[in-house]
This record gives structure tokens, sequence and C-alpha cells, in this order.
């Protein structure tokens, strides 16, 4: 390993930055970012998003451990980013390790390493991250003096294609298991701090006991709720390569692994580092509400959130108050799933032009729902207006919004999208995907035929000036969803409704496309519905030089597929297959707390093209409430925004239906 001291990666840096793009993405020092004495504290933790800079910096969920972790006295957080790859060649060619930016120790002297992975192409840079500091790849090869190695975000509901390089997952949320974490992790190690110094090990550029047991401590975080330590199970498959399940070898630790979950959402974070560079999200953001109900079936974050908690008005403000006055920053985005669903939208935007009346300030709403997004609320929205507005219909025929439940009639989107123009916007972004389940070429030119109108009715009220942007990316059937069932679309049916998009949208010179890669879209599913063998494959691709796979100028699909072969292993399996109704699926074993039968049932209502209601209408008996009774209980009030059903029964009885398949 790589035990350079701070005061010596500076001196090579000091000969490097010069030589690369924008240097400020490397050498920390941010405003608000914070730096504790490291001989006071007894536990070091790095929080890594294994992306550049200029993306990392912003992440709300990076923004928020590093929060809490630094409020507690006997431990810090730093941070560090993906290198870009003129970068990392001269951080490999002088021998610079991975470091942290506020300390630039190298990420072998912390404790504890935990990664962000909010989506599957992060992989390979997550290991490319660990080559670089010299830590084995491999949780297997790793030994008490190694770091120890956690991930967490939405791509770990399906941990299993990670499964040999991290040590433990974190299923759901963190803020409060990341402090169990740490706890666990100062009493295994606590218990021999007595040792005298002769007889600890060197770990990185600090001695630790040499009596510190890894596994025991492994064995220890796989006992807390919402960890996942895959060494301690094992995978068995059938004759056809598919899961035979997925079990514990040891009696500790749990069959099924239930998300955590926050019952009320922590105060947010109101020191936001302000970065050196220019970032591509650079903006105070405040979470207003986690979760959603709307049941969308194509969507993985709706169902792994649940249940929907949502922030006070007076809290939301002040937060956004004490961030924008610590930071400097001109833009709010008030973040959620679903912004327009915020129970209080109205009172919260008043609030917000109230408090903020005469300062130069910016307001977004992410995600707006075309069918929420009112009048009232677009007026509001005026004094404090950003370039754009965004919704996202996601299909364009009033057919596929009732198999994907997300069904909005076309004169509802015509009637939003014209008063959105007629009220200043000049530019509008409507997101679709293709490739959903059962459409066909007619749905895709539906895309079409709804650009075309919408830019026709803004042209009515806002004359030529206006635009609209289209950005349609493929589906792809992700993990805890109703739609894990389905294949995903083939390559050549990609390139036939992208090239029908591209004929009829791009004559127009108002309407700008935007469009996924097929490949791109191949690889995410190869990913995010991976078994265990899928971690061969990430790491045979990685050797074969595959890093930056969201990224055009560092991806190499051409590294994919020499390591499926290399393994004996068919890319089709994961990608064009029908699931079988009664197949065990690679993730049974993690459970969002949304059960298998739902998800099921779910699905077989949308072969038939029914819909379901906003669940805060209606009980589906989807598990959230039973799974988290007690901390319902524990935690009432009105910010809890699951329905409350007046009788037990009703509960139970639904809960029967689900477990039974019936409707």
């Amino acid at each position: 390993m790589l035990t350079l001291t701070p005061e010596q990666i500076e001196i090579k840096l000091d000969r490097i930055l010069l030589k690369v793009q924008k240097p400020g993405r490397y050498v920390g020092g941010e405003l608000n970012s914070i730096i504790k004495d490291w001989d006071k504290v007894q536990t070091k933790v790095a929080l890594i998003f294994p992306d550049i800079y200029d993306i990392g910096v912003s992440n709300v969920g990076l923004k928020i451990l590093y929060d809490q972790i630094n409020q507690r006295d006997d431990a810090l957080a730093e941070r560090a980013y993906s290198p870009w790859l003129d970068m990392e060649a001269l951080m490999r060619e002088h021998g610079i390790p991975m470091y942290a930016l506020e300390s630039k120790r190298p990420l072998g002297d912390f404790d504890l390493i935990g990664f962000t992975l909010p989506y599957e192409t992060l992989y390979t840079n997550t290991l490319n991250i660990l080559d670089l500091a010299g830590i084995p790849l491999h949780s297997i090869e790793r030994d008490e003096t190694h770091p120890i190695i956690i991930a967490g975000g939405h791509a770990a509901t399906n941990p299993e294609p990670m499964h040999a390089f991290i040590d433990a997952f974190v299923i759901g949320e963190g803020e409060e298991v990341i402090q169990d974490i740490i706890n666990v992790i100062q009493r295994v190690k606590g218990l021999a701090l007595n040792q005298p110094k002769s007889q600890r090990s060197k770990v990185g550029n600090d001695l630790q006991p040499s009596t510190f047991d890894r596994e025991a401590l492994l064995l220890e975080l796989a006992k807390i709720s919402g960890v996942y330590v895959p060494r301690f199970y094992e995978t068995t498959y059938l004759e056809d390569g598919t899961v035979a399940q997925t079990q514990p070898i040891i009696p500790e630790a749990p069959k099924i692994i239930n998300k955590r979950i926050v019952a009320k959402l922590l105060p947010a974070p109101t020191k936001f580092i302000v970065p050196n560079i220019e970032i591509i999200h650079n903006r105070v953001s405040v979470e207003i509400m986690r979760g959603c109900t709307r049941g969308c079936r194509f969507c993985q974050a709706g169902m792994i959130t649940r249940p929907v908690r949502e922030r006070s008005v007076e809290e939301v403000v002040d937060a956004a108050d004490a961030a924008i006055r610590s930071s400097g920053f001109e833009e709010l985005a008030l973040m959620s799933l679903s912004s327009s669903d915020y129970t209080y939208i109205n009172e919260l935007v008043d609030a917000i032009s109230k408090r903020f009346e005469g300062r130069k300030l910016s307001v977004s709403l992410p995600s707006l729902r075309i069918e929420s997004v009112s009048v009232d609320l677009m007026d509001k929205l005026k004094q404090h207006r950003t370039a754009g507005f965004t919704l996202a219909p996601e299909a364009a025929s009033e057919r596929m919004r009732k198999i994907i439940n997300k069904f909005i009639p076309d004169e509802e989107i015509l009637n939003t999208t014209r008063e959105i123009y007629r009220r200043g916007w000049t530019t509008i972004k409507l997101y679709f995907m293709i490739g959903h389940p059962s459409e066909t070429i007619e749905d895709v030119q539906a895309i079409v035929d709804l650009c075309k109108r919408v830019i026709e009715e803004g042209r009515k009220v806002a004359g030529w000036k206006v635009k609209l942007n289209a950005g349609v990316s493929t589906f792809v059937p992700k993990p805890q969803t109703p739609f894990q069932w389905v294949a995903c679309d083939t390559r050549d049916n990609i390139l036939e409704k992208q090239a029908l998009l591209k004929r009829q949208l791009m004559k127009d010179k108002n309407i700008k496309l935007s469009w996924t890669k097929p490949e791109d879209t191949l690889l995410e599913a190869w990913l995010s519905r991976g078994d265990r063998r899928m971690a061969d494959v990430v790491y045979s691709a990685w050797k074969n030089g595959a890093k930056f796979d969201a990224w055009d100028e560092g991806k190499k699909h051409e590294a994919w597929l020499p390591a499926f072969e290399e393994h004996g292993l068919d890319p089709a399996f994961y990608t064009h297959r029908q699931r079988r109704t009664d197949e065990v699926f690679p993730w049974e074993h993690i459970t969002a707390a949304v059960r298998k039968n739902f998800l099921f049932q779910d699905f077989r209502q949308s072969l038939e093209g029914q819909i379901r209601v906003d669940c805060r209408l209606n009980c589906f008996a989807c598990g959230i409430l039973p799974t988290f009774a007690n901390l319902r209980r524990e935690n009432p009030g009105e910010g809890w925004k699951c329905p409350d059903v007046k009788s037990p029964a009703t509960v139970i009885n639904n809960q029967l239906s689900v477990i039974s398949g019936d409707d």
C-alpha cells in the first residue's frame, strides 16, 4: 500500500496540477469544508462519489452523510472524487495515491471508506479508486491493515454485481445507519486500544492494535439492521443459469435484509461546500420530501424510497435561508421525486418568495408532475423564474401511460404546457422513454406527434421564440419494480425507434432531441439486473480499460463483451430474457419493504392496462405499513404521508390478497 504523508502528497501535487484540466478539482480548501484534528478523532471516514468532482460535489446524499458524521466529536468525514483521465495518468506516473481533499491523507489511512452508488455505471470507477488507493479490490484479500469498504445508494438495491469488492452494503437510507456502523467500528477496534505501541501494526501512516479482527468486525456489521455483508452469504444456481437461492452461511446473518429508513427526516444540511470551479449544479438543494406515492411501474426510486415523508414549510425555508447565507449561491432547488406533490407546495413557494423578497434568487422545482402543476403554482414560480420548465410524461400515447401507471390525458399535457409558455417560459423540456413493455412503433410515433402539438400550442400563445427539448432515454427494467420481470428492448429495435424520432423531430430547429446510445442502455441493464457472476465481468472489464462508463470520453464498450466471453456468460441472459413468473431474482434476499407479490400483482395489471391511483388516496398494501408499523407508531404526525387506514382488518385483508396473488 502507498503510504505517503500528506506533506509528500502536497509536494507531488504542486508538480503536476498545472498540467491537468481544472486543477481546482483536486486541491480542496473550499468554503464550508470541514477539517478536523486528525490525531484527536477516533474514527476517520472517507466519503467517495466515484465520478468527477464537477458532479459529485453537489450530491445530496454525500452532503447529508458529511454533515452527520462531522457533527460527532469522535469522528471525521472527508471527501474524494474520481480523478479525470489526465489526472489519473499523472497520479500513477508520480506515485500519488488516492487521497482525501480535506487532509490530503491517502485513503488507506482511513478506518472506513464509503462509496455512494446512485447509478450502476460507477462500478468500474469504484474499482479504479480502490486500485489508485493501493487497496486490494477484492474484499476477501483485505486484512486488518485495510479500511472497511462500504457502499450505499440506489444501485445497492441489487448489490450482487459488486459483492466481491464491497465489505458491507447499506440497504436504504444512510443517515442513522452510518452512526451504527461507526459505533460498531469503535467498539470492536476499542477492544485492543490498551495494547502497547510495540505490539501494534502499521495501517497507512498510523499504528493500530494488531489484535483487531477484521472478520469479527464484519460479523458485527452484519448484525446491524439494513447492513448486508456479502461474504456471509452463498448463491446457488439452477441448470438454466437462474438463481436457485441466496442464503446466509452463518446463523448470525439475517436471511432477508430489510432496508433502513429514517422515520422523520433529519435537519437538512446548511453548510454547503462552495466548489473551487464551476460545477454541474452550482446551487443550494433542500430536500422537501422523500419518497413518492404515484406508483409509476418503471420507477425504481419511487418504489424503493417509500414511504413519503415531508418536511414542514418552516423547516425548508429556514434551511434554505441558512444555506444561502453560508454559501452565497443564487439558485435554490427544492428537491424530491415529485416536488409538485408536496402537500404544502403553494404555501412553500409563497414563504420562499416572502423570505427572499428583494434578493436575487432563482428557485427550481426539478421534479414536477404534469397533473399536479397548477396555474396558481406557475404564477408563484414566475417571480423566481429559471431558464426552463421540465416535465416528464414518459410516454406519449395514452395506452402506454396506462401500462406504466402514469396516466395523463393528452389534453392535460397540452393545457399545462400551453400555460407554461403563456407565463413567459420560453423553453420546456419533456422527458420520454422508449423501450417500454408492449411498446409499438405507433407509440414512438406518438412522441413525435405530441412534441409537435406542444410546440404548435406554444407558438399560438408566445410566438416563434418558444423552444422544446425532448429527452428520450431507453427503458431499463430495474430491480424491485413491477417491471423486473420484463425483457430489455433489443439494440435493433432501439435504433429503429431512435431513427424515427431523429427523422421527424430534428426538422424543426426549435426542437432539440437527445437520446441514449443503445450500448449505454445494455450496459446499465447488465449491471442493474446481474447476479454474483457479474462481479467477475466487472473486474475483467475494468482490467480491459473500462471506466467512466457514463462518459463518452472514458467508456470502452469493447471492454465488456470480451469480459463476458472470458467468464462464459451470455450478455443477452441479463437483458433480452423475459423472467419466469416464479423466478428467484439475484436480489431476492434484499428488500425495500415492497412485497414481491405486490409488485407481481401490479405487473399483471400493467398487462391489462389497469392503473392504480395515488396511494396517498388508497392503501394497496404494498408492504410498507406493516414493515415499519413500529416506526410510524413511535413517530406520529403528518410528516409521514402513508394513508391513514381506519380499520386494521382492511390492511390485513389487503396484505393477504397480495400474498395470495389475488386481485
